[in-house]
């Protein structure tokens, strides 16, 4: 893993030592190619109690700080034994500190009954799904789920470096329940956001864990807090499951320039397209759910960020653009607040899944994304992109895929 490098008592080195040094600054510091630079920031391997490190996401906080975050997982599972990690970053993502664990949960962890019936080892303990929201007075808010069954909700205030002690929230699901009688819970993943208004919102998903993986069928909703954290509120239901919106689950959310809040939910639908409502406060009034066709969805987790810096203010959105598979991690550009993006380039042509984004204070775009050599559904590792705007604001408009769809798209 990249570490910052003291390049103290060069002197004397000689060729040989320098162009060793060379290397090795080269190593830790990643690849860059055509302007974008990539770290490795969590690699299958360089801890032996995780074989599987998965679910990334990113933020910039209000003082700048870079935080990357993960499951580390004991196995490839779902309800593997998982630790939530993070890694900080001062100098925009060039250099990284030591990955800590951040959840230090007490107490009773009984297994999700959904997940006994899969014969899961009932010792795992599952953290999952970590959502990080930076707030604009400097805090970092952070939700996750244990066993897919309970929420917690825990702060920091000095840019990820220590964590408040994690507080239940699983009380306000139960407002869920009138219309949807939930088994399995999980907010995001992924960053999220604040409004302008100060609101926090967090895209939830539910099921009644009667499908596979326990994870199916499944609706998306959010849950939002007023008072910086401290109490939480249900929203309606914004994308339902039924014959034609098919397990929605995985969203992002983004706020648009009149206010509303967009959602943007992965799914498990024929139309193989990101599904996407939006709602004038982020909790009620959704729209009638639609297929965006010019975003492939190959039930994949994405990214989706506004860039507002130096005069511009788009949207960014990056996914796998494949409609099988998990390769090709793509970045996108709505200049009309996400009725079309035809400006995409592609970031990792190969094996390459889930993703977030970010954005620096210097206006460098963060892609933290799983890519591996062999196809795999996470990837042997997590890499973060450093993207220059240029790069994509130069890129060709593509002509929106109207290849046919087993669903109508309209």
């Amino acid at each position: 893993m990249p570490n910052k490098i003291r390049l103290n008592n060069v002197h004397g080195l000689g060729f040989l030592g320098c162009f060793c040094l060379y290397l090795l600054c080269s190593v830790c510091l990643g690849d860059s190619v055509n302007g974008v630079e990539k770290v490795d920031l969590f690699v299958v391997g360089d801890n032996p109690k995780y074989l599987r490190y998965h679910i990334p996401g990113v933020l910039v906080t209000a003082h700048g700080t870079v935080l990357a975050w993960c499951e580390a997982r004991n196995a490839e599972s779902d309800w593997a034994d998982i630790d939530i990690l993070l890694r900080r970053s001062t100098d925009g993502g060039k250099t990284w500190s030591e990955a800590q664990s951040v959840v230090n949960l007490p107490g009773d962890k009984r297994k999700n009954p959904a997940a006994l019936r899969l014969g899961v080892d009932p010792t795992w303990e599952t953290l999952n799904n970590p959502v990080l929201i930076a707030d604009h007075d400097g805090t970092v808010h952070m939700l996750f789920c244990l066993e897919y069954e309970r929420c917690f909700y825990q702060q920091s205030k000095d840019d990820g470096a220590t964590w408040s002690q994690p507080r239940e929230i699983t009380d306000v699901f139960d407002d869920f329940r009138t219309d949807y009688d939930w088994k399995v819970l999980a907010t995001g993943p992924n960053h999220s956001i604040q409004l302008k208004n100060g609101r926090l919102i967090v895209p939830v998903w539910l099921s009644t864990g009667s499908g596979g993986n326990a994870h199916r069928p499944s609706v998306t909703a959010t849950i939002y807090s007023d008072d910086g954290g401290l109490t939480w509120h249900a929203s309606e239901i914004a994308i339902p499951c039924n014959d034609r919106f098919i397990n929605p689950n995985e969203t992002v959310a983004a706020q648009l320039k009149d206010g509303s809040v967009m959602l943007n939910a992965r799914n498990e639908s024929g139309a193989v397209r990101r599904i996407v409502v939006t709602s004038p406060n982020g909790a009620t009034d959704w729209s009638e759910p639609r297929f965006q066709r010019d975003l492939i969805d190959p039930i994949c987790m994405a990214g989706l960020i506004r860039y507002a810096h130096d005069g511009h203010n788009v949207l960014l959105f990056s996914n796998p653009d494949t409609p099988r598979g998990r390769k090709n991690v793509t970045l996108r550009m709505s200049r009309d607040e996400g009725k079309s993006w035809p400006i995409a380039r592609s970031i990792e042509p190969g094996y390459s899944a889930y993703s977030d984004l970010a954005v620096t204070a210097d206006g460098t775009i963060l892609c933290f994304y799983g890519r591996s050599k062999d196809v795999h559904f996470a990837g042997d590792r997590l890499t973060i992109a450093r993207i220059p705007w240029t790069w994509i604001a130069g890129a060709e408009e593509r002509k929106t895929d109207d290849s046919p769809a087993q669903t109508d798209l309209k």
